[in-house]
């Protein structure tokens, strides 16, 4: 890659539901599919034909616990397989060698203004860990920003290993013959130390444990567009969108009078389509005779 692009953080060109599908993707020849052609200046195709993560019997893991890491059964590391998903599959929700594990199926979304970059937490880059949960990686996005949509992403928590001393996350030596491996001795001082070490990064000597918050866009598992969003799942007053604020959206219960505009320029240009039909008929009629 000589000119870095694809690289983490970086954006990039590439395709999208559109490069197919277009910006208007919805039969024009209803209202509705008139309007949802519309949402695409600032809805991102994902956000309604991926109602939720984690379908069809297979789950997510949403929490990972790395405190918890480290015990044994008669001197051995051990699983536990205590999450039978959808499928029937038994997953893990215990590794010695790991921690713990929390699952979820046909899970919603969480939604944000997205422009498509993302910004990475490196291992120099020093944080406040009382202002946690630390972010892993974020993204940028805003309203007022004509590049950006409102996007789904899977939320991941985990609690992990961070120096304390100098506010910053950690390498850690997992395997190996060696005494230092996580995976082998259990001992997050050795594995730190190790590892920091190894990579030629300054350690502080003391570790803890912080929480910590990554964000996945989502792309895969677009669902049959019957099974898409409907215009109640976001324009309600328990909408999923009612957490976004800066905007004004139709149905939301924020501006009743804003709404019953709304509602009064729907019915009208459904009249309009509705005359035009009308009119179109009558002409042809007329025509004929």
């Amino acid at each position: 890659d000589e000119i870095g692009t694809g690289k983490p953080g970086m954006p990039r060109k590439v395709a999208s539901c559109e490069s197919c599908h277009s910006d208007s993707p919805h039969p024009i020849t209803s209202v509705k599919g008139i309007k949802l052609n519309s949402h695409t200046q600032h809805v991102a195709c994902e956000t309604c034909h991926i109602p939720a993560v984690a379908r069809g019997g297979v789950a997510t893991e949403v929490d990972w616990d790395w405190r918890t890491m480290g015990k044994l059964k008669d001197g051995e590391g051990f699983k536990l397989k205590e999450y039978t998903q959808g499928n029937g599959h038994h997953r893990a929700t215990y590794k010695s060698i790991k921690g713990n594990f929390t699952y979820a199926e046909d899970l919603e979304p969480m939604y944000a203004w997205f422009d498509g970059t993302m910004n990475y937490t490196t291992i120099d880059t020093q944080f406040d860990p009382s202002k946690g949960p630390i972010e892993i990686n974020s993204f940028s996005g805003s309203y007022g920003d004509p590049g950006s949509r409102i996007y789904p992403f899977k939320r991941m928590h985990t609690t992990q290993p961070y120096d304390k001393g100098n506010n910053t996350l950690v390498y850690m030596h997992l395997w190996g013959n060696d005494e230092d491996a996580l995976w082998g001795n259990y001992d997050f001082g050795k594995a730190i130390e190790a590892g920091m070490k190894k990579n030629g990064i300054p350690y502080s000597g003391e570790w803890g444990f912080v929480e910590t918050y990554s964000y996945w866009p989502i792309n895969h598992m677009v669902a049959p567009k019957d099974d898409a969003l409907d215009c109640s799942s976001c324009h309600a007053d328990d909408g999923r969108l009612n957490h976004l604020k800066g905007f004004y959206m139709p149905g939301t219960g924020k501006n009743e009078l804003l709404d019953l505009i709304g509602l009064l320029a729907v019915l009208g240009t459904l009249g309009g389509v509705l005359g035009h039909g009308a009119l179109r008929m009558i002409a042809n009629r007329r025509r004929k005779v």
